[in-house]
């Protein structure tokens, strides 16, 4: 039996030696495989106060038993207060009994940093005081009851990828006009300037680096294009250096509001009748507001329609004022590819008010988005009367599919 254990043993190591990745599945199918008392991984996932609570905070503790054998403190800030800008720093700590220390620099500003916490068990959760200190900015820490994560926990927690679909089957989960861009940070500038003349709208929110984008060296960049141009874009982004995947991702279409109907009436040849579909739309839409069309135009960077409707306004009939509608649409073909059938996307109404009587005019004050708590402007049914002048289909959310 003593031979059979000792062979055992041996036979474990190799596999070990050979292939950590297999003897890793193995572990994570058989939790119990882990040797009693052996290392044990967890982590901090915030340290309260720092940066005025700004800080994004990852401590990294390796363990046997409760003993800390080696910790890893890997912090990202504003580079300054109330700025998008991130810094981040990465420290190996040294343990010595429960105090933890060690320097470095930024990553990014390259300044000095240095690492001293006192770390004390308080029954099942842990405390940590002490000072960080970067540049000439010294951080008090006080930060009571902090609870740890198993590494399977802190893994479960991390956010989830960007769903860029470079090949979808349709645009009933991703939407037409919107592309996004994954490339590596230290690609991230060459390729915007890239951008710089082309037909497009670069959503500003997407050049801000977060903590997750600095941590994987990776950004996503995201952007509305005219859906006619999408696919072309897309290919020319996947051949740009450092690019690690494009293609479409969400964007405005939300399938409630959406129709599915044939091409063939609203095309020449390959391209839309771009004349015929707005003048469609809009008197469907002037029909159900009891309004009459003003205007129409197609967005050259992203391909959407805003159409104008006026009314007169019932808010007090005797000063003659007007109702403005706006509503704003989206036409393409239902998937990447040939097709022959289009998706049409009309988003929610809005309404303003003003005095366009002859003469001196009243000013008024439209009430803005946040004034009105989110009520939103009643379409009249304008989506569904679209979807019968069109001899289209609405989308069915219960079985995913068209109706």
């Amino acid at each position: 039996m003593r031979a059979l254990l000792v062979c055992s043993t041996a036979l474990l190591a190799a596999l070990l030696a050979v292939s950590p990745e297999i003897a890793s599945a193995q572990m994570k199918l058989s939790p119990k495989a882990t040797a009693p008392g052996g290392p044990e991984t967890r982590y901090f996932t915030s340290i309260d106060g720092l940066m005025d609570g700004n800080a994004d905070v990852i401590l990294k503790e390796t363990r046997q038993g409760k003993t800390v054998t080696a910790a890893v403190l890997d912090v990202c800030y504003p580079l300054a207060k109330n700025s998008d800008r991130k810094d981040r720093f990465v420290v190996n700590l040294q343990v010595a009994g429960q105090t933890l220390t060690g320097t470095t620099q930024s990553l990014g500003a390259k300044a000095p940093v240095s690492v001293k916490l006192l770390r004390k068990p308080t029954g099942d959760t842990f405390e940590f005081r002490g000072q960080i200190a970067i540049g000439q900015a010294v951080t008090e820490v006080t930060s009571p009851d902090n609870s740890d994560l198993s590494e399977q926990e802190f893994k479960d927690n991390q956010s989830t990828d960007d769903s860029i679909s470079a090949a979808p089957k349709d645009f009933t989960e991703v939407s037409p006009e919107s592309v996004a861009v994954r490339l590596k940070l230290d690609a991230a500038a060459d390729f915007l300037k890239s951008l710089k003349g082309e037909k497009i709208e670069l959503s500003l929110n997407s050049l801000t680096v977060s903590c997750d984008a600095l941590r994987a060296g990776e950004q996503t960049i995201t952007l509305a294009v005219d859906p006619e141009r999408a696919a072309q874009l897309i290919a020319k982004a996947k051949s740009a250096p450092g690019v690690v995947a494009a293609g479409w991702t969400a964007g405005v279409v939300d399938m409630e509001r959406a129709i599915r109907f044939p091409a063939a009436e609203w095309r020449d040849g390959e391209r839309l009748n771009r004349d015929k579909l707005a003048a469609g739309i809009g008197a469907v839409l002037a029909k159900t507001f009891s309004a009459r069309p003003a205007a129409a135009q197609w967005n050259e960077n992203t391909g959407k329609l805003k159409l104008v409707l006026k009314r007169p306004s019932q808010i007090y009939p005797a000063l003659e004022l007007t109702d403005i509608i706006e509503v704003e649409a989206l036409v393409s073909p239902d998937r990447p590819g040939a097709s022959d059938h289009l998706m049409l996307w009309v988003g929610n109404p809005s309404v303003t008010t003003a005095d366009e009587t002859a003469g001196p005019k009243l000013n008024l004050a439209n009430a803005s988005a946040s004034d009105e708590e989110g009520d939103q402007f009643d379409d009249n049914g304008s989506v569904d009367a679209l979807a019968k002048e069109l001899k289209g289909q609405r989308w069915n959310s219960d079985k995913s599919a068209w109706k």
